[in-house]
């Protein structure tokens, strides 16, 4: 069945990511879901044929052969959502430099890319639309970086300004303890997937901030087997894992403090859009020990106000 008929009549399967991404998940909640769990659904490329599939979308053609064993040409893909892109980031300014608070310019320090956000994405990213951030502010980041440079003074540097990030590469390589990357690393997934994902509750954030707070612990006594300095990727996931942990917790300390819904943010017990209290971005400040237990003590929460130019919002209807 094209499911999203009825989702979304006028435009079907063609409507923006995160309706589709809720309604792929509503028809697994619903029991209409494929396989023999019943735990995704089907994405038909066949009537695209061959040519199609191989010219214009050969790297999903390639990953479904090479992780499914599913030829796109002549059966159905099993897909489910998945975070793939992070709308938030670093916050910067329209000049690509990154900001301190609301206003204050750390002065030298450009970011751009998936790393940053100047916001233009709001809550929502559309397709393509991460190809022309990623033009549009490179270039600003290298072309302010430049002008800073011609006018900025040399600075002292620190005695030792790598000791900080060498003394968590060191932490991690010799750590003794017994805990299993991968498995820790797992359990994130599988825990922000139920409660954190396409739909949030009060209740499924609690619990998976309870659990990224357990994680956290587990973390500091994780075990690395390769201990080489070349070439390690057992190590460079342990590093992973923990910049993991803290996008998480994020992600859910953030998630909760928004009682609306909005773009990408869906929650079931708040599902209506409230403009008048949340018509602005969040903005989360790391303030202490991120190996703190408990999230109050180490993120701190502000807002900054949403600019409304030519278009005002709208209810989005498909």
């Amino acid at each position: 069945e094209r499911f999203m008929e009825r989702y979304a009549p006028t435009i079907k399967d063609l409507a923006p990511r995160d309706i589709v991404s809720r309604c792929m998940q509503q028809e697994v909640a619903e029991g209409r879901g494929a396989g023999p769990h019943r735990d995704y659904v089907l994405l038909d490329c066949t009537h695209l044929g061959a040519e199609v599939l191989e010219t214009k979308l050969p790297d999903t053609s390639e990953f479904a052969r090479t992780y499914l064993g599913v030829d796109p040409v002549v059966e159905p893909v099993p897909v489910m959502p998945t975070a793939h892109y992070a709308m938030g980031g670093i916050p910067t300014n329209i000049k690509a430099e990154v900001l301190a608070d609301n206003e204050t310019v750390v002065p030298g320090l450009y970011a751009a890319g998936e790393c940053a956000c100047v916001s233009v994405h709001g809550s929502n990213r559309l397709g393509t639309n991460s190809l022309l951030d990623i033009n549009v502010f490179g270039k600003r980041a290298g072309r302010y970086a430049v002008e800073y440079v011609k006018t900025a003074e040399f600075v002292d540097l620190p005695e030792d300004p790598a000791a900080g990030v060498r003394e968590m590469i060191e932490g991690l390589r010799n750590n003794p303890g017994g805990e299993r990357i991968a498995v820790l690393r797992k359990k994130l997934q599988d825990e922000m997937d139920k409660g954190a994902q396409v739909f949030r509750t009060e209740e499924s954030l609690k619990h998976v901030l309870g659990v990224i707070e357990e994680l956290r612990a587990r973390y500091l006594n994780i075990h690395v087997d390769d201990k080489g300095k070349r070439f390690n990727t057992d190590l460079l996931e342990a590093v992973e894992l923990g910049f993991l942990l803290d996008i998480a917790e994020v992600v859910v300390v953030t998630a909760r403090n928004r009682l609306e819904s909005r773009g990408g943010h869906m929650r079931d017990d708040y599902p209506k859009r409230d403009d008048e209290n949340y018509m602005q971005h969040t903005m989360a400040y790391l303030t202490g020990d991120p190996h703190s237990s408990v999230a109050d003590d180490h993120i701190r929460l502000d807002w900054k106000p949403v600019v409304i130019t030519r278009y005002q919002p709208m209810e989005r209807k498909y």
